[in-house]
């Protein structure tokens, strides 16, 4: 069932609470991860220079703003649990911002991509549009969004987590709503049958004249 406006505080809370909780387990179980095939994405579609300055929304425990930062690029974390905040600036030395995903507060034209890696599935299919245009806010003209979720086409509570799943072409109309202008999509883990791919990325731009 779909979450009502007035669901929305719940949402928020017990999906933060969740990691609140669990952030060491996080940090233990995704520290080795590879994604570099979403590194190359993100920076693939940005100019080729150091100096990028990156959101990485959902930052986790600073894994992905460590690899930034060691590219020379100037990233800043996102992310609702406090827990994850302290570990993220411990770890990376960048700085790292404490919001609630369902209530940014982002400075216009302040990056030029964002980084949301398994993070934006936390978002309520009735919220996404509108937390898509705030990310696009935030972004220079021509800035980039990459996106990583679980595919699906489900929504609901994972136990204390929640999370809306979508394939490509219900994805992509959230995403040129919101005015970004899809440039690649892809599935992973790389070199596995499609019905294997568990995870949907995306590479967007913002489009020039939105609606």
């Amino acid at each position: 069932m779909k979450p009502t406006t007035l669901d929305l505080k719940e949402v928020a809370t017990k999906t933060v609470g969740h990691y609140e909780a669990n952030a060491t387990r996080f940090w233990e179980g995704t520290k080795d991860h590879d994604v570099t095939q979403n590194y190359e994405a993100l920076l693939g579609a940005l100019p080729k220079k150091q100096g990028l300055r990156i959101l990485d929304f959902g930052c986790g425990p600073g894994r992905d703003l460590l690899h930034f930062k060691s590219l020379g690029h100037f990233p800043t974390g996102l992310d609702g649990s406090s827990n994850f905040c302290s570990m993220a600036r411990d770890y990376s030395g960048c700085p790292v911002l404490h919001q609630n995903f369902l209530q940014l507060d982002l400075p216009k034209q302040s990056f030029d991509g964002i980084f949301a890696n398994a993070s934006l599935f936390h978002i309520p299919r009735q919220e996404l549009v509108r937390v898509l245009s705030e990310l696009r806010i935030c972004l220079v003209p021509q800035g980039v969004l990459f996106s990583s979720n679980p595919r699906g086409s489900s929504e609901g509570w994972m136990e204390n987590r929640y999370g809306a799943f979508f394939e490509w072409e219900e994805y992509e109309e959230y995403l040129r709503k919101a005015g970004f202008e899809p440039l690649q999509h892809y599935y992973r883990p790389a070199g596995l049958p499609r019905s294997e791919q568990l995870w949907l990325a995306s590479v967007s731009q913002l489009m020039l004249h939105p609606g």
